[in-house]
């Protein structure tokens, strides 16, 4: 049974089959601005090495720490992967609070990507309910989730957790979910 649990090393095979998928996907380019794009470029080089993968963890567990550095507007995120067993199968996101100005109105609390051999499973909606309890004990009581417009499936996802539709913003819609 799949579960969000805190990244670790000894998934490097799979992590690193589900990066090559993501990458024959399109994924990585540079105006890929998602989660998984951004590390493929920052990172794709180096965690293909054991001391490379560990050092990428390490820098994706630091990020739920208010004290670990970051770039402007970025603020403490937990970051969790989909795994069943050794397989993984995703990643989710939760930031602890909004990105200050218009960043946070579009990108929300919670972001999650599920690796495209691992698609049309369930997945995605059954990362987002995994999560909601874990964002209510960072005390969100709610969360702002956004999707691009044409992005079916996660619209899909986002409304079978009880996502409220808001004022869209742009090319986003956004929903809040209750995380109780």
């Amino acid at each position: 049974m799949p579960e969000l649990v805190t990244p670790k090393v000894d998934v490097h095979e799979s992590f690193l089959a589900a990066m090559r998928e993501y990458v024959a996907d399109g994924r990585g380019t540079l105006d890929d601005f998602s989660n998984i794009g951004s590390d493929l470029r920052a990172y794709g080089s180096t965690w293909s090495s054991a001391p490379g993968f560990a050092r990428f963890v390490g820098f994706l567990t630091a990020q739920r720490l208010e004290e670990t550095p970051r770039p402007p507007g970025f603020v403490p995120t937990t970051v969790l992967w989909w795994l069943d067993g050794a397989d993984y199968l995703g990643r989710l996101n939760i930031r602890h609070r909004l990105a200050p100005g218009m960043a946070g109105q579009r990108n929300g609390h919670i972001g999650y990507d599920v690796r495209p051999g691992a698609r049309r499973k369930g997945h995605a909606t059954a990362m987002l309910a995994a999560a909601r309890p874990l964002a209510a004990k960072l005390g969100l009581s709610e969360v702002l989730i956004t999707c691009d417009y044409d992005n079916e499936p996660s619209r899909r996802t986002i409304e079978r957790n009880g996502g409220i539709p808001s004022t869209p913003l742009g090319e986003k819609l956004r929903f809040w979910l209750p995380t109780a």
